[in-house]
């Protein structure tokens, strides 16, 4: 701390200590107007002020008041406050509001720049800050695309909400200083450039010549996320130290915000397009009857898992007619949950439908299946599935060829209400290199359904205990109140039952769960439910 020279004793060290620590700037005068004191924070503020000296500027202009003074000195907006002490001393309090408008800024941008994984949010976010705390204009550039254009958002200080549009990249190179910025470059240009050099469409309509210009990279993740462009008009003060050095940190979060969206974007891109193909279908209309699904994954994986459903219909014939080849229904359940569960799951699914152009008997299938299954490079490749070949009979009757895969065996529900379990069964795919069937074939009278289901579903622990499982007999009470019922209808029930069954069951235990029901007859004008 500074201590004039000749006073009645040093200050104590604890004061000092007390006075160097403070953020606040504190500067003693006797009555002649000589400093006798200047801590550190106050010397930062205003470098001449030294003890033994005239207080300087803008100190001598403050007189003593309550609310102080808000002066310019140095670049720096600093609020002054002088208060008359015994003796006739005179103390200045100094703060420095640009320190913190600093810390205002830094609190926001962490919090807008932060908000959103949309890169064109972010840039709108930065166009906003820029605006808000650094100039009069901010302009927010993204790379340009492969058809050599580039997206902008440009915000104006006090006008509600921020412009967007797209250029051509050649009208970038206008702007002094913006084709380096875009590319990167840190060491070009890029800073303080000549306002006058800026073009007609830089600028928003009404704006006016502008004083100053700022051009920086935004640098991304090892590419460049974008350059901003920050303007005042003229008149303002130019962008000094503090000014740049706020910028460019806005220019870094911002590229950095804006480059982690782009990321995130370009997976959940990349992610739609893997998956799209691993979700259940959109389920066909057939000729005399209806089908309706339900697929829910664990609540680990997300949308999509281990369990899964399709439907094959004929394919067209070279001549133009059709295939002899009735619609197949499958239901399967993989080993395993999660991505990679559905990944073997989806390559099933295709399989049978490559194997389908060649053979269309379904113990066949299953056996060629088993023997893909085994020769798989992936362990545990162990699967389970029904295949149902649909055919339309006498009487609007609707007959199902079942083949059951080491599968829970579908169930029927008659019109009377009565649930019936089909005598099918068979081995696990991909386990033995030889597999038995035991098919069997299924009469359902218009208005009867026949539910295909994962063992999801009675398998789920839950209950009033939380430790129960929920079993095939609940499953069969369940299905029997749903005679009558839309199939639509019934899927649902089932499975909003099967999920309050697990509401009680402890956290992470729901296994991936499959319904895919059949109903012979049109449908909904069959029933009065």
């Amino acid at each position: 701390m500074r201590g004039a020279a000749g006073s009645a004793g040093p200050v104590p060290d604890l004061m000092a200590a007390l006075l160097e620590g403070s953020g606040e700037g504190i500067v003693l005068c006797d009555a002649d107007g000589v400093v006798t004191l200047a801590n550190a924070a106050a010397a930062r503020m205003v470098p001449r002020v030294e003890p033994g000296l005239p207080a300087p500027a803008p100190l001598d202009s403050v007189p003593p008041s309550p609310e102080g003074r808000v002066v310019l000195h140095g670049g720096r907006a600093i609020r002054i406050r002088a208060q008359a002490v015994s003796g006739g001393m005179l103390a200045w309090y100094l703060t420095d509001l640009s320190a913190a408008r600093r810390t205002e800024f830094l609190l926001e941008a962490g919090r807008r720049l932060s908000a959103s994984l949309n890169p064109h949010r972010c840039a709108r976010a930065a166009a906003e800050l820029g605006a808000d705390f650094l100039a009069d204009m901010a302009i927010v550039l993204l790379p340009p695309t492969y058809r050599r254009r580039i997206e902008w958002v440009r915000a104006v200080s006090g006008r509600y909400g921020p412009e967007e549009g797209v250029l051509p990249a050649a009208e970038a190179a206008e702007v002094p200083g913006l084709s380096d910025a875009l590319a990167g470059l840190r060491h070009g240009v890029a800073g303080q450039q000549d306002p006058g050099g800026a073009p007609g469409w830089l600028l928003p309509e009404g704006f006016g010549p502008a004083g100053h210009l700022l051009v920086l990279p935004m640098p991304g993740n090892g590419v460049p996320a974008g350059a901003i462009v920050l303007a005042r008009r003229a008149g303002r003060p130019p962008f000094d130290d503090d000014d740049q050095v706020m910028a460019r940190d806005l220019a870094a979060r911002a590229g950095a915000a804006v480059s982690a969206a782009s990321l995130f974007r370009e997976q959940s891109t990349i992610n739609d397009i893997l998956t799209g193909d691993l979700l259940p279908p959109e389920l066909p209309e057939i000729e005399g009857m209806r089908l309706a699904g339900r697929l829910r994954a664990s609540q680990q994986a997300g949308a999509i898992g281990g369990d899964f459903y399709d439907v094959y219909l004929p394919d067209a014939a070279p001549d133009g007619g059709i295939v002899e080849r009735p619609p197949l229904v499958i239901l399967g359940d993989v080993c395993g949950k999660g991505a990679g569960a559905a990944v073997l799951a989806g390559q099933v699914r295709h399989s049978l439908r490559t194997l389908l152009l060649l053979e269309c008997r379904l113990d066949r299938l299953l056996e060629l299946l088993n023997r893909s299954l085994i020769a798989s490079p992936s362990p545990n490749s162990y699967v389970t599935m029904i295949l149902a070949a649909l055919r339309t009979g006498p009487d609007d009757h609707v007959l199902v060829d079942l083949v059951v895969a080491g599968h829970p065996p579908p169930l029927v529900l008659r019109k009377d209400g009565t649930v019936e379990e089909v005598a099918a069964r068979g081995s696990l795919l991909g386990a033995l290199k030889e597999i038995s069937l035991w098919p069997a074939t299924l009469d359902l009278e218009p208005g009867e359904v026949c539910l295909l289901y994962s063992d999801g579903i009675t398998e789920a622990f839950g209950g009033p205990s939380g430790r129960e499982m929920y079993g095939e007999a609940r499953l069969k009470e369940a299905l029997a109140t749903c005679a009558g019922m839309p199939v639509e209808a019934l899927v649902e029930r089932l499975e909003q039952l099967s999920t309050e069954w697990l509401g009680g069951g402890p956290g992470g235990g729901a296994d991936d769960r499959a319904l895919l029901a059949v109903r012979a007859g049109a449908g909904r004008t069959e029933t009065s439910w």
